[in-house]
């Protein structure tokens, strides 16, 4: 049942409403992610990457809000409740504890793999179904591969 009514036919709007719930998943769980890191790393790098961390938290943060308003658009009730998000998120697993710098800078190298994999797919899904979602994805990719870059540049010392 949707409160909100979509222009796209029904199939559609499921097909990108799909896309868009797993897709506030997976950036909910990167910005739990960054800012785990964030609380406990140490090295003699911390500042930057400590930094750096909260950037990926604030764009995390920004696309999640955007990606859960497109689905409200298209009818579709987004879902960002932590057993949600425990549940059907495709984030790696980030280590507890205390983390070296280097060491978080590769588990995010990581996550940012996985997750613009994941996104890259759903672009591929949403095209035929929806342009505008598929354009928000292609929007987000670009932004999560320019911070995977960035990450992977502050471990080639």
């Amino acid at each position: 049942m949707t409160v909100i009514n979509s222009s796209l036919p029904e199939k559609d709007r499921e097909v990108a409403g799909t896309a868009l719930q797993a897709t506030l998943v997976d950036l909910l769980d990167l910005s739990l992610v960054a800012k785990q890191a964030h609380w406990n790393l140490y090295g003699p790098r911390f500042r930057s990457i400590h930094l750096q961390l909260d950037e990926v938290v604030v764009t995390a943060r920004a696309f999640a809000d955007t990606v859960a308003e497109r689905a409200a658009a298209l009818g579709v009730s987004p879902d960002g409740r932590g057993v949600t998000i425990a549940g059907t998120s495709g984030v790696p697993s980030f280590p507890g504890g205390w983390i070296k710098d280097g060491d978080a800078v590769d588990a995010l190298v990581r996550t940012f793999a996985a997750v613009t994999k994941r996104v890259r797919a759903r672009i591929e899904e949403t095209g035929p179904a929806d342009a505008v979602t598929q354009d928000l994805l292609i929007g987000l990719t670009a932004e999560l591969e320019k911070q995977s870059w960035m990450f992977q540049a502050e471990n080639r010392v």
